[in-house]
Formats: structure tokens, sequence, C-alpha cells
């Protein structure tokens, strides 16, 4: 979670330095919707002026938005779209390079000016025989379709709003792999929360809050 209030000559958002905290646990997806949820509301979301809720296009992130934050601005980020067409591309033209990355640049040119509607088109006037790839072609249309709205990055970037979730993933990496992803380690789920939660007291600068707070 973080504060963004400025942005630069370009029109690019700026976040907020050190306004970012973390939450962090091996739960199940309700479980963990209220834990942003609370997360949200101890960093002033109801003071908020704008909402943004980031997220990749699986169902399960999007049923926590609507749930927990209604209201809230729905944005997936760029990366994740990019990635599925860059997967397709490949299906189609297998060891084809200068093909994939000519098919790509004009499906990221669609998606990218936030012409969904007329990506979905073009996806499914792909002609296939081969069944497999007709199915992916479908999902990855589905995929598009179902988030469509989520995905007007010109509109997004009229409103100096962040496209991309790379302080998300950098926080995954940091808080989460850096320590508990190294090699030959075996985690319980009871100890890999404990010490998640640990590590985001000490991220979030509310470490000795804690010990204070249990103290008492």
């Amino acid at each position: 979670m973080f504060t963004q209030t400025t942005w630069d000559q370009e029109g690019h958002a700026i976040r907020d330095p050190d306004s970012t905290t973390y939450v962090s646990a091996i739960e199940t997806a309700e479980e963990f919707g209220k834990r942003i949820y609370l997360e949200a509301w101890k960093r002033g979301w109801s003071r908020a002026e704008k909402k943004v809720f980031m997220g990749d296009g699986s169902e399960w992130i999007w049923n926590i938005a609507e749930q927990y934050f209604p209201g809230a601005i729905p944005v997936v980020d760029l990366y994740h779209p990019s990635q599925h067409l860059w997967d397709l591309t490949r299906k189609l033209y297998p060891n084809q390079e200068a093909e994939q990355r000519r098919w790509v640049m004009v499906h990221q040119n669609m998606l990218e000016e936030g012409k969904i509607e007329e990506l979905v088109s073009a996806l499914r006037t792909i002609d296939s025989s081969h069944p497999e790839l007709e199915d992916k072609v479908r999902v990855e249309a589905g995929y598009f379709e179902n988030n469509r709205e989520r995905m007007r990055y010109p509109e997004f970037r009229r409103q100096h709003l962040f496209v991309g979730t790379g302080v998300i993933e950098a926080g995954c990496k940091v808080l989460i792999g850096s320590r508990c992803k190294q090699s030959g380690m075996f985690w319980t789920v009871g100890g890999a929360n404990a010490i998640l939660a640990l590590r985001c007291c000490h991220f979030n600068g509310r470490f000795e809050d804690y010990w204070e707070a249990r103290r008492a």
C-alpha cells in the first residue's frame, strides 16, 4: 500500500517517499482480503481523495476489490496483459522471433491505447485448426474482455495514475523471497506466517510499536 500525490513533468506518477506499507500471510483469499482492508483503513483510506486498486487479471483479486474497496479505480498492471500477448504469440509463431515481435507490436499498441474491444475482436478472428491453440486464443480473448474496463490505460495516465505494480512485485521479492525462499529452506505455514508478520512490522516501521503493545 502506498500514497501518490505528485507526478513528474511528463505526467508520470511518482510514489510518495517512505509511504509504502506491507501485509503478508499464507491464508485464504477471504482472510487476505480482510487483512488488506484493515491496513487500508489504518493508512487513512477513508480520507483519500482518489482511490486505486491494482492487480493482475486474477478473478480472486477483483473479488476482494469489489467486496472491500467498492468505488476504487481498478487497474490491471500493464505488465501482466503484455505477458499474455507474448505467451500467445509464442504459441502462434513457434521459433519465429521476428513474427512474434511483429504480432506483439501490433496488439500491444491496441492494449496501451486502451482499445480493448478492438484487441478482443482481433484475437477472435485468429483462425486455428489446432484445438489446443484454439482454446488458448479463446481463453486469452476472455481475459481481455473480462478486464477491459481495468485496462483503460490512456485514461489512467490522464489522471496521472500508476499503470504498473512494480513496487508490489519488488515488495514480494524483498519482503518474502529474500527471507523465505533461500536455498534449502522448508517452512510450516505457522512458521512462515510468524516470520512474515515480523518482517511486515519491521518494513512498516512498526517493530517497536509491536513490542510496546505486547508488553502492555
